[in-house]
C-alpha cells in the first residue's frame, strides 16, 4: 500500500512543528510505501502542494499531520468543515475570516479512512489516543477539506484524512500545554498507518 503523508511547517512564531518532527521519526510500517511531504502553513497553498503530490503519486491513501498544542492524545479528524476563520496569521501573514475554503462547496466532509480503527490500533499499544471532531478553522481544517474536496472529484478511491499530534516540547507562549514526545507521536501514526488496509 502506498501512502502519502503530510506535515507542516513550524508557524505561530515557533521554532519547530510537531507534525514534522513525528513526521521525521516515523519508522515505515511492513507492507507499506510511505511517501512524506512538508508543506507551508499557509491557506490555499499547502493544499495546492498536497493536490500536486496526490495527482503525481497516486497513493492509495493520504494522511495529513498537524499539530494541535492543547492536546494530550494523537486524534484522527473525523470531519473537515468548509470554513476558514484564522484567530492568527498563517506563514504569508494571511487571516481570513468566515471564509469558504471551496466556494460553493458542501459544508463539511467526512474522513475517509478508518479513523476508529486507527485509533484503537494505537491505543492497543499503550499510546495515548482519541477521535477528535473538529479540524480546527486554521490551516489544518482547510489543507483536509481541500484534500477531501478533491478526493470525492476526482480520485473517490483513494482514501483521506487528517491526524492531529500534541505539541512535543514545552512553549513560553503556552505554558502548561501537554505534550507527547515526537517518538511516541511517530509510533502511535505508525500503528494507525497499519489499519488502514
Amino acid at each position: 500500500m502506498k501512502i502519502l503523508i503530510t506535515a507542516f511547517d513550524a508557524f505561530g512564531g515557533e521554532e519547530i512543528n510537531a507534525s514534522r518532527e513525528a513526521l521525521d521519526r516515523i519508522q515505515v510500517p511492513k507492507g507499506i510505501e510511505l511517501v512524506r511531504l512538508v508543506v507551508p502553513t499557509v491557506f490555499g497553498l499547502a493544499g495546492e502542494m498536497l493536490l500536486e503530490a496526490v495527482r503525481r503519486e497516486r497513493p492509495d491513501a493520504v494522511v495529513c499531520l498537524g499539530q494541535a498544542a492543547g492536546r494530550a492524545a494523537v486524534t484522527p479528524e473525523r470531519v473537515a468543515i468548509n470554513v476558514r476563520d484564522a484567530s492568527i496569521p498563517d506563514n504569508a501573514g494571511q487571516t481570513p475570516r468566515d471564509e469558504p475554503v471551496v466556494p460553493g462547496g458542501p459544508d463539511a466532509y467526512f474522513s475517509t479512512l478508518p479513523i476508529r480503527e486507527m485509533t484503537e490500533a494505537a491505543l492497543s499499544l499503550g499510546l495515548p489516543a482519541a477521535i477528535s471532531n473538529s479540524a480546527g478553522t486554521f490551516v489544518c481544517n482547510d489543507l483536509m477539506y481541500t484534500l477531501l474536496h478533491a478526493l470525492k472529484r476526482e480520485f473517490p478511491k483513494i482514501r483521506g484524512g487528517f491526524i492531529h499530534v500534541p505539541a512535543c516540547a514545552a512553549s513560553e507562549k503556552m505554558p502548561g500545554t501537554p505534550t507527547l514526545p515526537a517518538e511516541k507521536c511517530a509510533a502511535a501514526i505508525e500503528a494507525m498507518l497499519t489499519a488502514i488496509k
